[in-house]
């Protein structure tokens, strides 16, 4: 991340100014992920983060952040969506409606995420990217409430992508080894108990 803290813009600022700009009627998630330019991978990150931690939602987003992470592994500028996809309308009001909710809770983390120890900004995307991949499937696995701590730490992983928080990448990268470890524990402990059985 190669600017410095003086010249980082905020994500809840660049929400605003993204709302200020937004067509009267509709937008296309084509249009929002052009708008968002570089933060549109740890917005959409953050958004499947946060639905992933809704029951039911985890497996589903588990199977979709694939997709944002083998393009960051590849330093792509944003997602390429599928057609059918990108040229999705969606209804003005509505995303000021959920950008509205999400503004305020970002001016919040904002105090505390801030431009620390700055790392490349491309290296930086391709870890990320790494580890989101390697998460992904962890939200798949069907134990009860085991989707819970990847989706946090995937939601720790776009917070300190989007604001440039090298101390927060670090603590999100150590969270992500805890994570994975303990999948990898519970897996081995499943497969012990099919092979007692």
């Amino acid at each position: 991340m190669v600017l410095g803290e003086a010249s980082h813009v905020p994500t809840s600022l660049v929400i605003e100014n993204l709302l200020r700009k937004a067509p009267g009627d509709f937008v296309t998630l084509d249009w929002l992920v052009g708008e968002l330019r570089e933060r549109s991978f740890g917005i959409v990150m953050l958004v499947m983060a946060l639905v992933a931690l809704i029951p039911g939602g985890s497996t589903f987003v588990g199977f979709l952040l694939a997709y944002p992470a083998i393009q960051m592994i590849l330093a792509r500028p944003g997602p390429t969506l599928p057609a059918f996809i990108a040229e999705r309308r969606v209804a003005t009001a509505r995303v000021a409606g959920v950008f509205g909710r999400a503004t305020p809770v970002l001016k919040w983390l904002e105090r505390f995420v801030r431009p620390r120890w700055q790392t490349p900004f491309e290296a930086t995307k391709r870890v990320v990217g790494v580890v989101v991949l390697a998460l992904a499937p962890t939200l798949i696995w069907p134990f009860p409430f085991s989707h819970v701590i990847p989706s946090l730490v995937i939601g720790l992983l776009s917070l300190a992508y989007l604001e440039e928080d090298g101390v927060l990448l670090c603590v999100a990268l150590a969270a992500a080894v805890l994570s994975l470890a303990i999948t990898a524990a519970t897996v081995w402990a499943g497969i012990r108990v099919v092979d007692l059985l």
